[in-house]
């Protein structure tokens, strides 16, 4: 079968087919770097991870683009509220660009961790002004904006699909009735191109436009980037779910207000994490980072592996238990590959590939495997053909350990590597534990040699020890030993 994917454009699951055959392009909404990402944020990115591990999986080229929003997204979503990178950098007595920097070096220490595969092209709001005007010029060319207050708005009533994605009514909207009301705004879902001082008079980044000095709505730089890169028209955007209403909405809007013609072609969009108390949000502060987890005892890869088990469309609730179940489910799956390992030997099983297991029993498991993938991305059937694989009868430990590589190309949990590194770590322990017997051993004789008077032996045990770097004390309640 072909890959299907759930297109919240139609509502409905369609089958992939990509403008150009064999190639996709895919941008996905970074994040904006004024705080640690939470673990809601991250499940965005184990998503957008998993759909490029898929669809390179399944023969295609991929050109996975990201944003770092590192100035002009403000409070909230509709223009209003304070920029969120100033009010930061306010706050911690630094610069914009201080911030953000040590922002954005945090959240990759966070996807290395989770083992996401960095984007083909990570591109920073501040890097691409340019492209920024050089848009906003055309949006104004084609009559869709107004200046107002020093502002340069999108005016919404020139473009007759405004909301298609959101399935907005605006026949229904009352002014202010989800936006604060901009007294600058024709109508209150009209949104800001491009800002001047006349709103923001002591912003911290600015430049020169033909609208005056000033810095781009946080809507333009995801239109504006992913068409440098990508081109006008390009085949999947993602996002979670709460870009649908309003920056996806403006996005397509500018975009398409710019060129005249469809601007993505699928889009796809990941649930909520939520906890007892609700949605995690940093506004609210109810969010916990990746190195929480990791302070409670989680490995990283645990938390993949709890995400991995729903389904990128369905709310997941996050729980301690839960991650408890992830974890013990996880080490399951290592102590059972450790044992294949081992009784496979040092056979090289990191290839990966479907002609490894033609004309084998596993590739019946690979097929199943294949076909969850392609229906929507479905991880947790995936996740469960995998546990099935391993408790094959009848199937070598080559085999089966070629089936787990191959599946582990979209999985991402460097099962075959985790597995190697406790066989590593374990044989390690248990040299250390063989080498301190040993030194006990040469102690308890050197120490029964005295006794004896023969000192000789003595002399050259306590010798023998200082070449492994053994320094012995002698104590009135015994000889004891350390590490030079």
């Amino acid at each position: 079968m072909a890959l299907e994917l759930y297109n919240t454009m139609s509502r409905s699951i369609e089958q992939f087919q990509p403008l150009d055959s064999g190639k996709v392009g895919f941008y996905g909404c970074g994040p904006t770097v004024y705080n640690y990402a939470h673990i809601g944020n991250l499940r965005a990115y184990v998503f957008q991870d998993t759909l490029t591990r898929a669809l390179r999986f399944l023969g295609y080229d991929v050109a996975h683009v990201m944003n770092i929003t590192d100035i002009g997204h403000l409070a909230d979503d509709a223009d209003d509220g304070e920029d969120k990178m100033v009010k930061t950098a306010e706050e911690r007595g630094k610069s914009v660009l201080e911030i953000a920097e040590y922002y954005t070096d945090a959240f990759f220490r966070d996807t290395e961790q989770l083992n996401i595969i960095r984007p083909s092209v990570v591109c920073k709001a501040t890097e691409h002004i340019p492209q920024m005007i050089d848009l906003i010029k055309r949006i104004e060319a084609n009559g869709h904006t107004y200046m107002a207050g020093g502002n340069l708005y999108y005016d919404i009533s020139t473009f007759p699909d405004y909301g298609k994605l959101a399935r907005l009514d605006l026949n229904d909207l009352k002014a202010g009735a989800r936006i604060e009301i901009d007294e600058n705004k024709r109508n209150p879902y009209d949104f800001v191109l491009w800002f001047t001082k006349s709103k923001f008079e002591n912003q911290a980044l600015t430049w020169d436009s033909p609208w005056g000095r000033g810095y781009p709505g946080w809507h333009i730089e995801c239109s504006a980037m992913s068409m440098y890169y990508l081109g006008e028209q390009f085949d999947i955007h993602t996002g979670g779910i709460d870009h649908i209403p309003i920056h996806h909405t403006n996005e397509i809007a500018q975009s398409e207000g710019a060129t005249g013609k469809k601007w993505v072609y699928y889009w796809l969009h990941n649930e909520f994490l939520v906890m007892s108390k609700g949605k995690m949000s940093k506004s609210s502060g109810n969010f916990i980072t990746l190195q929480t987890i990791i302070d409670e005892g989680y490995e990283a890869l645990d938390y993949r592996y709890f995400l991995l088990g729903g389904h990128y469309r369905n709310q997941l609730a996050f729980s301690w238990e839960s991650m408890n179940s992830a974890k013990n489910s996880r080490r399951s799956l290592l102590q059972r590959i450790k044992k294949l390992i081992e009784s496979a030997g040092n056979t090289d099983f990191s290839s990966g590939d479907f002609t490894s297991l033609e004309n084998t029993p596993a590739s019946v498991y690979a097929e199943r495997f294949k076909s969850h993938i392609e229906q929507d991305l479905n991880t947790p059937r995936a996740l469960s053909e995998l546990q099935a694989l391993l408790r094959a009868p009848d199937i070598s430990p080559e085999h089966i350990l070629q089936g787990i590589a191959l599946m582990d190309t979209v999985l991402g949990l460097n099962l075959i590597t985790e597995a190697r590194k406790s066989i590593t770590e374990q044989n390690s322990a248990a040299a250390s534990d063989e080498d301190n017997t040993f030194i006990e051993e040469l102690v308890a004789e050197r120490t029964e040699a005295k006794q004896t008077k023969n000192w000789t032996r003595a002399d050259e045990i306590r010798n023998l020890l200082r070449e492994k770097g053994i320094i012995l004390e002698d104590t009135p309640s015994g000889t004891i030993w350390r590490r030079s």
